[in-house]
């Protein structure tokens, strides 16, 4: 079962699922799938994710045993599977700054690079040097960030068969109390803000242009609105909690009615951020 191991507590099993504990291992996975032409989905801390009840068709790799990260100077290198609250953790504890907007935000490296994940004013990609990555088949590149196709919430990526292994960092030398100050002042918003006392994927809405997601859902009146065990968080309106057991359908209701009730009252088009993945989701 997927459920374990997602953020929201929701999802099916996979045909195939892999730990791998090194690059190595990483690699012979994909070899051994490509032969056997079975679909590859890889997967971090599952944090931005809506998962089929159904399950997913072929071979699922999560990365959180790929977890090494180190620094030369003011260059952080990180693991694909490492979460980027532990890795901001790390640049604050070597005086380094660029990366406190992600001190609590959770998700993996992989997944941030892969989403373009931010917050705060802060996004993946502004620190972003390159990234070492897998092709199907296995086979080892270095991709820089000029290559990548950064946007809001988007990367090429995802529009490309590359598995990323590791993620670097350019960062530059910062004073610890000044940074600690401002991790703690991220955090502090989060916990005031965001519905951390139950499962959730995170901001399910990206932000329109010139509108606020939350504000949107909740001027509709829309917020607290429960579908089966998922609801519209009543602290933070951008937010499916898994509240009783929820399922993918649930979640996916929940979507789709604010999808069509913001359209319908205010004309603007609501265009979710997190992924899908699985039976009966990819397509939607």
């Amino acid at each position: 079962m997927i459920a374990p191991y997602a953020f929201a507590q929701v999802g099916g099993k996979a045909d195939y699922l892999a730990f791998p504990k090194s690059k190595e291992e990483f690699k012979e996975l994909l070899k051994a799938a490509a032969k056997k032409r079975l679909p590859v989905h890889v997967l971090g801390q599952l944090s931005n994710l809506l998962v089929s009840d159904d399950g997913i068709v072929g071979l699922v790799i999560i990365t959180d045993h790929l977890n090494k990260i180190s620094c030369r100077g003011t260059l952080v290198a990180a693991d694909a599977g490492i979460d980027m609250i532990s890795v901001s953790e790390f640049a604050y504890e070597h005086g380094l700054s660029g990366l406190e907007w992600s001190a609590g935000l959770p998700g993996s490296v992989g997944g941030a690079v892969y989403m373009n994940a931010g917050a705060y004013g802060g996004n993946t990609a502004d620190n972003l040097l390159r990234v070492t990555a897998l092709d199907k088949k296995g086979q080892e590149f270095i991709i820089s960030k000029e290559d990548l196709g950064f946007s809001y919430r988007n990367s090429g990526i995802q529009k490309n068969d590359y598995y990323i292994v590791s993620a670097e960092f350019q960062l530059a030398k910062g004073n610890k109390e000044e940074i600690r100050r401002w991790m703690d002042d991220f955090n502090l918003r989060r916990i005031s803000k965001q519905p951390l006392n139950y499962p959730s994927n995170g901001s399910v809405f990206k932000r329109p242009d010139g509108f606020y997601a939350g504000k949107l859902i909740s001027d509709a009146g829309l917020q607290g609105t429960r579908i089966g065990g998922a609801q519209l968080s009543v602290k933070h309106a951008n937010f499916i909690v898994n509240i009783d057991n929820a399922s993918s359908r649930d979640y996916l209701e929940l979507i789709s009615l604010v999808k069509k009730t913001i359209s319908d009252t205010f004309g603007i088009k609501m265009d979710p951020e997190i992924k899908l993945i699985g039976r009966g989701l990819e397509e939607n």
